[in-house]
């Protein structure tokens, strides 16, 4: 897709098709209101001031629409981000499992991490370090690694260069 076609969606198709890039409702709305955007980068910026601006329940909507790390997904885009997981050994697999249920228990939500280019076991070891943040922390660190992988999607929508400031 291209900006401008974008731009010629209507309302629902277009907050359907950003929908994709990040699962929260309200973003995609406010998104799609605020087209037409000038650039890639311009569009990028936006999706992240509307989601500094969203309420915890929009961003843990967002964290739901994610597979938890080391699951399978039917979703192209989160397969690929989690490409580092597939040769994963078993008991790397077996350990992300379990630091998985650790901390949705401990956070009432999945572990975020912008996957892109990590293999399992940093990814394994970013999970067991957040596992100790106090939740209010988390929850902002969760918020900002949801905001890379908005910016990755949004690049991919448009099938354009990866935006700056991940």
């Amino acid at each position: 897709m291209r900006l401008g076609e974008l731009h010629a969606l209507d309302k629902e198709v277009a907050e359907r098709e950003l929908l994709r890039c990040c699962g929260s409702t309200q973003w995609a709305r406010e998104m799609a209101a605020s087209r037409p955007f000038d650039s890639a980068e311009t569009m990028a910026q936006t999706g992240d001031t509307i989601w500094s601006s969203l309420e915890r329940v929009d961003w843990l909507e967002a964290f739901a629409a994610h597979p938890k790390i080391g699951e399978r997904s039917a979703s192209s885009w989160a397969a690929a981000e989690q490409a580092g997981t597939g040769n994963a050994s078993v008991d790397v697999r077996d350990r992300l499992a379990a630091s998985n249920r650790d901390y949705e228990a401990r956070f009432g939500y999945i572990f975020i991490v912008c996957a892109t280019g990590k293999s399992a076991g940093e990814m394994l070891a970013l999970l067991d370090g957040r596992l100790t943040n106090h939740p209010d922390e988390e929850l902002h660190i969760a918020a900002e690694e949801q905001r890379k992988i908005t910016r990755l999607r949004l690049a991919k929508l448009l099938d354009a260069p990866l935006v700056s400031r991940l």
